[in-house]
């Protein structure tokens, strides 16, 4: 891409009010093609002739700015006139709103100082062949756009009355003042990449299910449902009248609107009307919600109605792919939250939550995730972006940030976090076979091995250095966040499964892993002396899932004795949960994983769902049996994390597993794992080679199965193995009964 255009920025400063860049441009002969390519210090909007060009909301994108800066490519051909008229307004966003609001962060201190900068340039190919560019330079103007204010924690403020009519040229352009003089300034050129992830587009609208008033007198619209996106008002008002939106998650046990978990991010728009009927959706900011409060409204508030309100949902526009459906209804809503658990995080990055002053990249979140975020949706497009930004942001070292894009660079790495470099690439080839995507992380994956081997204070271990541990264990000590099991232990852990991980990347790449192979006998052999002895339940399991204990049968015996000794109850945190059910199935114990997963007391999956739960929580216990919260500082109720026992429901209970000697189901096993407690269950998994279908069914004493598989199988039923080429294929089975 060769650029003719300019950086431009306003040459005053407009503060927190967004500026409005214009440009008038006339064409004399017919137009065959035509482009725009187009980015922003920000986030943007452009409207061609009163259009919107694209469907793309929030772009740019959220990239790693200081390395990497996404353009866009649209076509606007059929947006053009004879007299044309291009507007585009630039929001903070994510370049340089303030976050993390809950913790200093110097790479955001330096983006927040950058100017409301525009790259745009409109390529014109006429039919007689010739070529003419439109480009951002200083014939452009601005205007102080009706956005007074927006940015990505508190929220946007629309001064609708500012809308005094139409330009002459371009049906439907605004003239919102006098027109301003740009400069153009020395913006970021050699970080420009084209387009790599999925757009972020607007994918739902739902309707209030209500609007009551609490028992404090508020005014409240009920969605019904957790999302991310922002509320589309419709409404006939008077110029200067204000509708004002307060936004939430969950009301309090006496039924009230409740913010506090939202903590300094103030969650709220103001929109101020002109005269008579109309409509305004927030432009270049989104809120994570279910309830609204409305603040102000034309007439009181009491005069507002559902049909005033529209949630809009925005997510990644990624194609569904995973399917569950089964006899239990708590089981079906709880598979329902995970998928609006992803949609709502999946905003471009993998955030761990999409409403309170944080809605940062947390690389744990996303590597315990990974696996069943790519059988829920096509989800290859999106972590390949995201996996590029971890690769730019990587330490010359090989340190790997908390968060990716990594405004959190002062701090350590962490085990667990950190890994998401050798797991999510990984995971990603296994569940798509892009053995090119993989070369492309390799080194990724080896510079991180590196920097923990010389970050450890223990050769062939990983000890020393600042670890979240079992994140959020339910056996934490008092007064603590990360669960009982060594720190040490699961740093090490981790050390020898990313080792293990290079090793099986680097033979499907034909790279000589012979170090790596010393090495982590090394590790293995250093990790069964230091840890003979498991102590929680997540050091039982991460020694029996990565092959790591001398017996890992024993491990697996130890877990289920303990899980059995509290009372069925897990006591794992970040770490240990998304492998529990695993070991307890891969070691005969299914019976007692399905115990687990249908469990409806504190702690469990369905807990939350009793408690009305529409999204996965960040605790289990959010909001306790008394109807009080876990906390005010740290409650995010939609966190997808623990949203990663659907892998389980997909490959166990449903069966369908992949063979890592056929990346992206080439080739599958197909073992489903029935339970008495359910009548019937059903999954379904739209992959690269097509869609494969495993459900099963109580008929009186008889288990029956139906497998539908687009390529060859290996299907097990009662541990009994045989081959199959593509089709459907009805197996029975005697139930067993204690």
């Amino acid at each position: 891409m060769e650029w003719y255009a300019k950086w431009i920025k306003p040459q005053t400063d407009t503060g927190d009010v967004c500026p409005l860049f214009q440009k008038y441009f006339f064409l004399e002969k017919p137009v065959k093609t035509a482009r725009l390519f187009i980015t922003a210090l920000g986030t943007y909007e452009a409207v061609l002739n009163g259009s919107r060009v694209g469907e793309f909301v929030l772009a740019p994108g959220w990239t790693s700015y200081e390395k990497r800066l996404q353009y866009q490519a649209y076509d606007i051909t059929n947006l053009l006139e004879k007299d044309n008229h291009i507007s585009v307004t630039v929001g903070k966003g994510w370049y340089r709103s303030p976050m993390p609001g809950w913790s200093k962060s110097s790479v955001q201190e330096e983006l927040k100082k950058s100017p409301a900068g525009l790259l745009a340039q409109l390529e014109i190919t006429y039919e007689d062949g010739s070529v003419e560019y439109t480009v951002t330079d200083e014939t452009w103007t601005f205007t102080e756009s009706p956005v007074r204010f927006s940015e990505i924690y508190d929220g946007e403020i629309y001064d609708a009355s500012m809308e005094c009519g139409s330009s002459s040229a371009g049906s439907g352009s605004r003239d919102y003042g006098s027109a301003k003089p740009v400069c153009a300034f020395e913006g970021p050129t050699h970080t420009l990449i084209p387009q790599q992830g999925e757009e972020i587009r607007e994918q739902e609208r739902l309707t209030p299910i209500c609007i009551f008033t609490t028992p404090k007198g508020e005014v409240v619209a009920d969605f019904g449902q957790d999302i991310t996106g922002y509320v589309e008002i419709n409404l006939t008002a008077k110029a200067g009248e204000t509708v004002e939106l307060s936004h939430a998650e969950v009301l309090d046990k006496e039924g009230c609107f409740y913010t506090e978990n939202y903590r300094t991010a103030k969650a709220q728009y103001l929109y101020i009307c002109r005269d008579g009927q109309q409509s305004y959706k927030p432009k270049l900011t989104f809120f994570g919600f279910r309830y609204i409060r409305i603040d102000q409204f034309p007439g009181g508030t009491s005069a507002a109605k559902p049909e005033n309100f529209t949630a809009v949902v925005i997510h990644s526009a990624m194609r569904r792919t995973g399917y569950f459906n089964c006899s239990n209804p708590l089981l079906n809503q709880l598979f329902d939250n995970v998928i609006w658990g992803q949609k709502g995080n999946f905003v471009d990055v993998p955030t761990d939550c999409p409403q309170r002053d944080e809605r940062l990249g947390w690389t744990g979140d996303a590597q315990v995730f990974i696996r069943t975020a790519c059988m829920n949706y096509d989800a290859e497009k999106f972590y390949t972006k995201w996996l590029a930004d971890m690769m730019a942001d990587q330490g010359p070292d090989g340190r790997v940030g908390h968060v990716i894009p990594d405004l959190l660079s002062e701090e350590p790495a962490s085990s667990a976090w950190g890994d998401a470099a050798a797991i999510c690439p990984w995971e990603l080839y296994l569940a798509y076979g892009n053995k090119e995507l993989l070369s492309s992380q390799f080194t990724l994956m080896k510079k991180w091995i590196s920097y923990i081997s010389t970050h450890t204070e223990t050769e062939y271990l990983w000890t020393g250095g600042t670890h979240y541990g079992d994140w959020l264990g339910l056996d934490a000590p008092s007064g603590s966040y990360k669960g009982s099991t060594r720190e040490d232990f699961i740093a090490s852990a981790f050390y020898a499964y990313s080792t293990s991980l290079v090793i099986k990347a680097g033979k499907v790449l034909g790279e000589d892993v012979a170090e790596y192979e010393e090495l982590y006998t090394k590790i293995v052999a250093a990790f069964r002396t230091a840890y003979p002895e498991y102590k929680t339940q997540t050091e039982c399991i991460l020694a029996a899932h990565f092959h790591l204990a001398e017996d890992c049968r024993a491990a697996a015996d130890q877990l289920a004795t303990m899980i059995k000794e509290c009372g069925v109850k897990l006591q794992t945190g970040f770490v240990g949960t998304p492998y529990i059910l695993h070991v307890l199935s891969d070691y005969g114990y299914s019976e007692l994983a399905y115990s687990l997963l249908l469990r409806k007391e504190y702690p469990s999956w369905l807990y939350p769902v009793t408690k009305g739960a529409t999204t996965i929580w960040e605790h289990w216990d959010g909001i306790m049996p008394d109807g009080n919260f876990w906390s005010a500082d740290m409650n995010s109720f939609n966190h997808y994390a623990y949203g990663s026992v659907a892998d389980w429901i997909y490959s166990v209970a449903g069966g369908i597993r992949r063979i890592p000697e056929f990346p992206g189901y080439e080739k599958v096993k197909i073992a489903p794992v029935p339970d008495e407690r359910l009548d019937w269950l059903s999954v379904t998994l739209d992959t690269r080679h097509g869609k494969i279908y495993s459900g099963w069914k109580r008929a009186g004493n008889v288990w029956r199965y139906e497998i539908t598989t687009p390529v060859d199988a290996v299907v097990v039923i009662d541990g009994k193995e045989q081959q199959v080429t593509k089709g459907t294929y009805l197996f029975y089975s005697e139930i067993e009964r204690a």
